[in-house]
């Protein structure tokens, strides 16, 4: 995937408990802080080219470089992180890519064989999708656009955890209508 996309940006991992999953990142692994959404609103939200209803919790920190989300799905909509779970699976689901250029990546991507299993948007130039194509059992690869206000809260996500000292360890996203 780096030869199609660049460099991993983010590792997710699905959670059934994200509240606790927050805490023991911060304080066992000195990860954070984290940016947490309870409800994430995500638009035009499709699962195998059908619309899903999708409801999840969000949060996101830094180690270094590299962004780490937790995402817990909040009710039974068709989604891939609900695959993950049904599986019997816990822990890393997908590895993210980045990217101000999604309509050339989607083309590569295409032209590579790739099929996309599910995507939306959150945000103004904020698109997403999943590949269909495990990489390992149940995980899969993502392709984020961060052009518009998600690119900055991103930005912002990692500049909070250079130097972080482990106070306030769970913060509120920023609206993403202000960034």
């Amino acid at each position: 995937m780096s030869r199609l996309f660049g460099e991993v940006r983010q590792i997710g991992y699905v959670v059934d408990d994200i509240e606790t999953a927050m805490r023991d990142w911060a304080e066992k692994l000195g990860i954070g802080p984290w940016f947490y959404a309870e409800k994430i609103v995500d638009q035009n939200f499709y699962y195998k080219g059908k619309p899903s209803p999708i409801e999840r919790s969000v949060a996101l920190a830094n180690s270094g470089f590299v962004q780490m989300e937790l995402v817990q799905q909040r009710n039974d909509a068709p989604s891939m992180y609900l695959d993950f779970l049904k599986a019997g699976r816990i822990g890393v689901q997908h590895f993210a890519y980045w990217t101000t250029t999604f309509d050339a990546h989607m083309a590569a991507a295409k032209a590579a064989g790739m099929t996309v299993g599910m995507g939306g948007e959150v945000g103004a130039n904020g698109r997403y999708v999943y590949f269909d194509c495990e990489i390992h059992p149940g995980t899969v690869i993502e392709l984020s656009e961060v052009s518009g206000p998600k690119g900055r809260l991103f930005e912002t996500i990692r500049k909070a955890s250079e130097g972080w000292d482990g106070r306030d360890p769970i913060r509120p996203f920023p609206d993403l209508s202000k960034m």
